[in-house]
């Protein structure tokens, strides 16, 4: 395509990006809103909307009805038929879905692990999955990757999994596993990354263009940065490991891992142990926090102290973030943003004091507006960049 993009070859095939990107970020669109949108004019809106269509990418309905005078324009939508299969691996489970070109979630499932599961087990699960899944709500999808949301240091340059701590991988060659359990194309990012294009894409920071996501979840704390607009991934693919920073601690009664860095303070499996659980999902720890906070019980003190204690610390931690990237959003994610929505004014409160002023100036923060589907559609958009750049690069693989 780089060869080629100063030919009429080249400009179409953009044009074809432009529009096959549009109504998957932004849903089932006019053809007449395209035209407005994209500057293109009518008829070549509606020629490339038949080509995708033609190849199998979009789907052209009849409009809604309406009252405003004239022909209504034809509605151009992505098709749900065009199928990622996203993953993340945890330290207590193996999350896979597939996700379709429009956004929905078709299947999902979790599997639960009693052991730190090894690279080669996961490419094994994803291909069992999608050989279940092939009978039922795969039957018409035409697959065209796998997306993994890894919690770790992969290196851009080709996904090798440097380094993910909690799941004992060093240097693991996952892309090339999960290609020859799968036959199918794998692309490999960290999952805070990957959690932060998906909530700038369609989430929480949905037209913000510099914000701070953290993601918390069972293998520690991650982030992911966008700044003017696009994601940071640094020189080597590692930015945003905020969860291996040294924290600030000023109340010495608060640490409980001496030396330790941020996840180690900050940390699920404390909240889990404070409610009594060895593991669960997101709903389910928030479920169980909810209802032992609620309780006129020791249990009650014993975990609303631990919120308190990690809210804290979680406090200065994004105050340094603050002070350091003058975002004008932080996105938390996972059992982070269990914690806010716990007392989301004292975390407010906590950062504005620890901040520089003019740098938090304006500062919004919110918890992930995507919930446990942030990973999966962070992992599937890494799966369908190559098919967004150009449409016509290939056929999608069956």
């Amino acid at each position: 395509m780089n060869e080629r993009s100063g030919t009429f070859d080249g400009v179409h095939r953009r044009n074809l990006s432009k529009l096959l990107t549009l109504v998957h970020l932004e849903g089932p669109l006019s053809r007449a809103r395209l035209t407005a949108m994209t500057g293109l004019n009518r008829s070549t809106v509606a020629a490339l909307a038949a080509e995708l269509a033609d190849l199998g990418l979009a789907v052209e309905r009849a409009p809604d009805p309406t009252n405003r005078v004239g022909r209504p324009s034809p509605v151009v939508a992505p098709s749900p038929d065009v199928v990622a299969i996203a993953v993340n691996p945890e330290l207590d489970a193996v999350t896979i879905a597939a996700v379709g070109l429009d956004g929905r979630i078709r299947a999902r499932e979790r599997v639960e692990v009693d052991h730190v599961v090894t690279p080669e087990e996961t490419a094994e699960l994803i291909g069992s999955a999608i050989e279940r899944w092939r009978p039922g709500p795969l039957r018409r999808a035409r697959l065209v990757g796998v997306g993994l949301a890894v919690p770790g240091l992969v290196r851009a340059s080709d996904g090798l999994v440097r380094l993910a701590p909690h799941l004992e991988w060093r240097d693991a060659p996952l892309r090339t596993l999960v290609e020859d359990a799968t036959g199918l194309p794998v692309s490999v990012g960290n999952d805070a990354g990957l959690g932060a294009i998906a909530e700038h894409l369609f989430g929480a920071g949905r037209g913000v263009d510099d914000l701070v996501y953290l993601n918390g979840g069972a293998s520690g704390i991650g982030g992911g940065l966008v700044v003017a607009g696009r994601p940071v991934g640094g020189a080597g693919g590692y930015a945003g490991e905020f969860g291996q920073n040294r924290p600030g601690i000023d109340d010495p009664d608060d640490r409980r891992a001496p030396g330790g860095v941020l996840e180690d303070e900050v940390s699920r499996s404390r909240l889990l142990d404070a409610v009594g659980l060895t593991h669960a999902d997101e709903p389910t720890l928030a479920a169980a926090i909810e209802e032992a906070v609620g309780e006129a019980s020791d249990r009650a003190a014993t975990v609303g102290a631990e919120l308190a204690r990690q809210r804290r610390i979680l406090g200065t931690a994004l105050a340094n973030a603050v002070n350091v990237l003058n975002p004008s959003l932080v996105i938390l994610g996972g059992f982070l943003a269990t914690l806010a929505e716990r007392d989301p004014e004292a975390l407010r409160e906590a950062v504005a004091a620890q901040a520089m002023p003019a740098a938090a100036e304006g500062l919004d923060l919110r918890v992930a507006a995507l919930g446990e589907d942030r990973l999966m559609i962070g992992a599937a958009e890494a799966a369908f960049a190559e098919l967004l750049a150009d449409p016509i690069a290939g056929e999608p693989a069956r």
